[in-house]
């Protein structure tokens, strides 16, 4: 991760006081974002969020799970864009890690956030950042997505940066399947292309390693 220069790690740290104070607004979040050359906004948003290092994966990460990683900066803004994220959304990470990803959807859009992640010590993390910056409204669950992700009803849109494959992908496709018996849904995929189902359809044409799809059971009466 390339380093932060000073001109932005003294932007990094105005957006932080404001996140402090609770003045900052997605706008002015995404204009100082934007303001940094892409090599930097994952360092840049790193100090903003003050997560200085990453919590190692535990022996509670479960066989077939991908172990923790960050999702860059730049796939995220790729997802808002064609997502379609809105303040209305609720964006719910399924396999959040230590917040990261929900944080900064929901500081560029104003949508409510949630994490789905199984190992302790990156919940704990993850409230720990929603402790500091208490403007977030990002809230973190610990548990299986397998288990806890069709109990997430209100979720308009799931995002999936590669946690896991096989039967707990299978099990959590199942649960947005009930889901979108109820509501439309979006699921935004990164590194991980889903097997078929017939009640998803892509939202937007793939881009690189990023896919967004949209629940069509509503659509069709189903």
């Amino acid at each position: 991760m390339a380093p932060v220069e000073e001109t932005h790690r003294e932007s990094a740290e105005w957006i932080r006081s404001l996140l402090l104070k609770a003045q900052s607004t997605p706008a002015v979040f995404r204009t100082a974002l934007m303001s940094v050359p892409p090599s930097e906004r994952d360092a840049w948003l790193d100090q903003v969020l003050g997560l200085d290092s990453f919590p190692d994966d535990g022996p509670e990460l479960p066989p077939g799970c991908v172990p923790y990683l960050p999702c860059p900066v730049d796939a995220l803004l790729r997802i808002v864009e064609c997502a379609e994220v809105q303040a209305s959304d609720v964006f719910v990470d399924v396999g959040s890690g230590v917040g990261r990803a929900a944080a900064l959807v929901h500081l560029l859009t104003g949508a409510s956030a949630i994490g789905i992640e199984i190992q302790p010590g990156l919940v704990h993390a993850a409230r720990d950042l929603a402790a500091r910056l208490n403007v977030l409204r990002f809230s973190p669950l610990q548990g299986d997505a397998a288990v806890l992700t069709g109990r997430i009803t209100i979720g308009s849109i799931f995002f999936l940066y590669c946690p896991f494959s096989g039967d707990r992908l299978e099990k959590v496709l199942d649960a947005l399947e009930s889901i979108a018996r109820t509501r439309p849904i979006r699921v935004c995929c990164v590194d991980l292309p889903l097997p078929s189902r017939p009640w998803l359809t892509f939202a937007a044409p793939p881009s690189g390693n990023l896919t967004v799809y949209r629940s069509t059971l509503l659509d069709s009466g189903c």
